[in-house]
């Protein structure tokens, strides 16, 4: 099983012939039951579509972030007490190493850890040293 981060689904939510041919043969290597999204990365695909200007560019990524939605309406993980406990641990260590900390990315990442999850990602610098399992769908086949 394994978590998208927001990244992947954007890729998801491209015309189909726009999308990467590496992230379409990843995705397929998935049943559909297998793959989960956090309620953050649900919140941040809502944002991106809520701050486009109105017009047919936002409709149509609002349909599809719907579609998503829709599609994964059982399988939203939530940021809850064990995924906020890891969040701060993850924080303050890489705090400690110096290291950037990006909130959402890191809730994410505490989702996923608290699930017991691999995460796919293209942004795999913000999840380093986590002690997350990273899989980057435009580089890896599952």
């Amino acid at each position: 099983m394994i978590v998208l981060d927001t990244n992947v689904l954007s890729e998801l939510m491209r015309p189909r012939a726009d999308r990467s041919p590496a992230v379409v043969a990843f995705m397929s290597g998935y049943r559909q039951s297998d793959c989960f999204i956090a309620a953050v990365t649900l919140a941040e695909m809502l944002v991106g579509v809520a701050l486009k200007p109105p017009g047919r560019r936002r409709d149509a990524l609002a349909r599809s972030a719907e579609m998503i939605a829709g599609q994964f309406a059982d399988r939203v993980l939530p940021f809850d007490d064990r995924a906020a406990r890891i969040y701060a641990s993850i924080w303050a260590g890489r705090r400690q190493r110096g290291l950037h900390c990006a909130a959402l990315d890191l809730q994410i990442g505490a989702i996923a850890l608290a699930s017991g999850m691999s995460l796919a990602t293209r942004n795999l610098s913000d999840f380093a040293e986590c002690g997350l399992t990273l899989v980057d769908p435009w580089q890896d086949t599952p």
